[in-house]
């Protein structure tokens, strides 16, 4: 019976898994880096942000996103789990890039010769809340995501043991292709089309990226939370 059971769980995980790792990694980042490359542009122009205090900003928000995967690390080694630690972390950053989308959190467009209405307290609040759980959801997600991937495969199996190296090949290329487009595409639609396509298409991304990260639920190898060196 018990290995009945060790045979039926080792069906989980696999390359069967790939496509929904792979497409909530390409969503997710189209969502961040393009919403990250070009956000300069959108707190001067679409804020009416000074230039020293939109960059003072981002580097608050930059310095604060490098520090977050020590935290989502460690709730996800010592309590969540990577696929709940992971989901939540990206419900989060939907939230940043929803209250981007939607113009009652900007000031109106700047009309002719007019000095530009700057944002209102309760906007730059909206914002500053915004980008803080954003640099919580890239904590969240960061660190989680490729090992994550890497534990769809069993290394106690020989026949897997070559698939995690390509899986790991796979899973760089594909970043690097999706960060390509983000950095290129996105931002070009942003600078010529519009700002309410350029920042739509991260949004629906992300919301994409959940959906099918969650969608492949039954077919993961969900591993127990091992223990952080900081619980042990």
């Amino acid at each position: 019976m018990e290995q009945n059971a060790n045979h039926a769980r080792r069906k989980k995980g696999g390359l069967i898994t790939m496509p929904f790792v792979f497409a909530n990694e390409v969503c997710e980042k189209l969502a961040v880096v393009g919403f990250n490359a070009n956000m300069i542009s959108y707190l001067t122009t679409q804020l009416h942000m000074p230039l020293t205090k939109a960059a003072n900003t981002l580097t608050n928000f930059g310095g604060t996103s490098s520090l977050t995967p020590l935290l989502g690390a460690f709730i996800s080694d010592s309590y969540a789990g990577k696929f709940w630690t992971i989901t939540l972390a990206s419900i989060l950053y939907q939230i940043l890039t929803i209250s981007a989308v939607l113009p009652q959190f900007r000031p109106p467009p700047c009309k002719g010769d007019e000095a530009c209405q700057e944002a209102s307290s309760g906007q730059l609040a909206v914002l500053y809340v915004s980008l803080l759980l954003g640099a919580l959801g890239s904590g969240g997600i960061r660190p989680c995501v490729v090992a994550f991937g890497a534990d769809q495969f069993d290394e106690s199996d020989p026949k897997q043991t070559t698939k995690t190296w390509s899986y790991f090949n796979w899973y760089y290329f594909v970043m690097g292709a999706a960060i390509l487009v983000a950095v290129t595409v996105l931002v070009y639609i942003q600078d010529n089309v519009g700002w309410g396509w350029g920042l739509g298409i991260p949004t629906m991304a992300m919301f994409f990226s959940i959906i099918t990260f969650i969608v492949g639920y039954p077919l993961y190898r969900n591993l127990n939370p091992a223990g952080s060196p900081f619980t042990r």
